[in-house]
């Protein structure tokens, strides 16, 4: 987890906005949750690039590792229900509990596939291999349908990380930060992304305030830090 406040003053330091009248509270949260999600993103980028890297993967160990280990923050177990969560980014394995069959996996197929799955008496699913497709609605259908209701169909995700919130008040016209948790929430990010929130809130404010200079500093500091990754 990052402090979003300790994000807050780095930005404004770089940029020299000590009034903070040219990165406002709401501009600076709008920033912090385009940075975030572009992070985070980048995380599922990275893990696809390195682990279909051809050759020595022990190359690349530490790297997939420690994606692995930032994504695996997020991964929730154990949801229930056919409608899935609000927040889900990734769907992951799907099983249903069966009183008398214990657990079993349940395989996700395309939906312009099932009418002929359903037909055919070779493919048609059973309650020992049961399938499921996904709904537009943010829900699935497991086949066959019958007690697949409830509790009993449960899948794992990949959630979306909490939207970050500078929390503040205003004293004498100036924002000062607030850490009641009703009023701040922090970055769920590694540690390790402190930095690079810093960078691309920066590049973000800089865009929305048309300054070169601001741009120019995140974007100086940015490579720094990738020269200092790469050696």
């Amino acid at each position: 987890m990052v402090n979003i406040d300790d994000v807050y003053q780095k930005v404004l330091a770089v940029a020299n906005k000590e009034q903070r009248g040219y990165i406002t509270p709401q501009e600076f949260n709008l920033f912090a949750d385009h940075a975030q999600m572009e992070i985070f993103e980048q995380y599922f980028y990275d893990l696809n690039q390195f682990t279909r890297v051809p050759g020595n993967i022990k190359e690349y160990g530490d790297i997939i590792s420690n994606l692995n280990e930032k994504i695996n923050f997020f991964s929730v177990q154990g949801a229930a229900g056919l409608n899935l969560q609000n927040n889900l980014y990734r769907l992951g394995d799907v099983y249903h509990v069966g009183a008398g069959n214990g657990m079993t996996s349940v395989e996700k197929i395309e939906r312009k596939d099932l009418p002929d799955i359903l037909r055919s008496p070779l493919l048609a699913p059973t309650p020992l291999r049961r399938i499921y497709v996904r709904r537009e609605d943010n829900s699935i259908d497991v086949y066959p349908q019958q007690n697949t209701q409830g509790s009993q169909v449960r899948y794992d995700y990949v959630r979306m990380p909490a939207k970050p919130s500078w929390g503040y008040f205003v004293v004498g016209n100036k924002a000062l930060h607030d850490s009641d948790p009703a009023k701040t929430t922090n970055f769920e990010l590694h540690p390790s992304e402190e930095n690079e929130l810093v960078y691309k809130i920066l590049k973000l404010a800089g865009i929305s305030m048309q300054n070169i200079d601001v741009m120019k500093a995140a974007q100086g500091l940015e490579s720094i830090q990738v020269s200092q990754e790469k050696q």
